[in-house]
């Protein structure tokens, strides 16, 4: 088998970059490890930055997002009982942020899929990369029972952290930079009507919660636990106690409870790896970064890295310019380095430390004030969340 690119994961990353090289006409094939089933179902982070919303329009992928997705002005911030919200809209210009589900986002991506001339290859198992030093490389993997190989002219590794393409770049090249929380996310999913028609992200001395939503009727929320917590000592009725403890009585004054469907608990980290490039090969998406997700940012950048690849490979193809290969590295960097200082801020902001004594906890309720009463500070916010533009 024979390529120009060869795209391993079909994530938000992979299918993204897919959909942008065919519509330029570039032959490219997605080797995915698992069924579409499988990727489509992940459950996933569910807000959109408004150049994320634009690009998705751009490709023609915006019909249900455009019907279904909820668009939101503003976000909310809640701490010791008080509520204030952030005017995004009033404080950017105009930029929003949507709320639809990344499961929403692959099922638009898939079903357009076949009519744009999107190859993937589903179960492709047993990875391995080759020759990425090379003006020849190729990836090998298992299918169907048969070993394969996919030459191509670049590699697109989109595979997610725990991928082999992040681990094919020579140890001596990847620099890796990583803080791990000493918490997690216990996140729930229910039938029942968001407590709030925005998001809000709320500081208690318990803790942190948000309460987000997937629909008008289906709602997202998620308490801080600590990493040795289990699910199996969560019940629903202890869960929504909590929940209405660290929104507050003004947020939780309607809060409306029922059975969870899906509870899962999330570790939180930030980890960057770089360079991107190295030789015939790309790192994208998770491949090559965590965000904590208290400050959404995952999804976004991963179609961020696929939008400047995108643009690189076509110019390469287009005008014979390999400016923009040789820069991705760099210009993605630039972008993925102010969203991670943006969410390891956010979530210091917001979160208990256990080792967070008298002093620090007052800096956070000082800061948490200031940027109430800050319309300057207010904006930095607005501008990090609604998401910056491309480098």
């Amino acid at each position: 088998m024979r390529t120009q690119v060869a795209i391993i994961g079909a994530g938000p990353a992979g299918l993204v970059l897919a959909h942008l090289l065919a519509r330029a006409g570039i032959d490219a094939v997605v080797l995915e490890r698992r069924t579409r089933d499988y990727v489509e179902g992940r459950v996933r982070a569910g807000v959109l930055e408004q150049g994320t919303v634009a690009l998705l329009a751009e490709l023609g992928l915006d019909a249900r997002l455009r019907a279904e997705g909820l668009v939101h002005t503003g976000t909310n911030i809640a701490y010791d009982g008080r509520l204030f919200r952030i005017d995004m809209a009033a404080l950017t210009g105009g930029s929003t942020v949507t709320v639809y589900g990344q499961q929403e986002v692959m099922r638009d991506l898939f079903d357009a899929a076949e009519a744009r001339g999107v190859r993937i290859l589903f179960e492709a198992e047993d990875v391995a990369i080759c020759g990425i030093e090379t003006d020849s490389p190729s990836v090998r993997f298992r299918r169907g029972g048969s070993g394969h190989t996919l030459a191509c002219d670049w590699i697109a590794g989109c595979d997610g952290f725990h991928g082999a393409s992040r681990a094919a770049m020579p140890a001596d090249v990847l620099k890796v930079f990583e803080r791990v929380y000493p918490f997690g996310w216990l996140g729930i999913l229910a039938e029942v009507a968001p407590v709030n028609h925005e998001l809000i992200y709320a500081n208690h001395e318990n803790g942190f919660a948000l309460a987000s939503m997937r629909s008008p009727t289906r709602s997202r929320y998620y308490v801080q636990v600590g990493l040795d917590e289990r699910i199996e000592d969560w019940s629903d009725a202890r869960f929504w106690d909590e929940l209405a403890v660290r929104l507050g009585p003004e947020a939780a004054a309607g809060l409306e409870r029922g059975p969870s469907f899906e509870k899962s608990i999330a570790p939180l980290r930030s980890f960057v790896a770089e360079p991107m490039r190295h030789g015939r090969l790309f790192l994208a998406g998770d491949a090559a970064h965590i965000v904590p997700p208290t400050g959404a940012k995952g999804m976004n950048l991963a179609v961020s890295d696929v939008a400047m690849l995108a643009e690189a490979l076509v110019r390469h193809y287009r005008d014979g310019d390999p400016s923009g290969l040789d820069g991705y590295s760099e210009r993605a960097l630039a972008r993925i380095w102010k969203a991670e200082r943006f969410s390891w801020w956010f979530t210091g902001l917001t979160h208990r430390f256990p080792d967070m004594d008298p002093f620090a906890r007052r800096m956070q309720v000082a800061e948490l004030a200031y940027i109430r009463g800050s319309r300057a500070a207010q904006t930095v916010l607005a501008e990090n969340y609604v998401g910056l533009p491309l480098a």
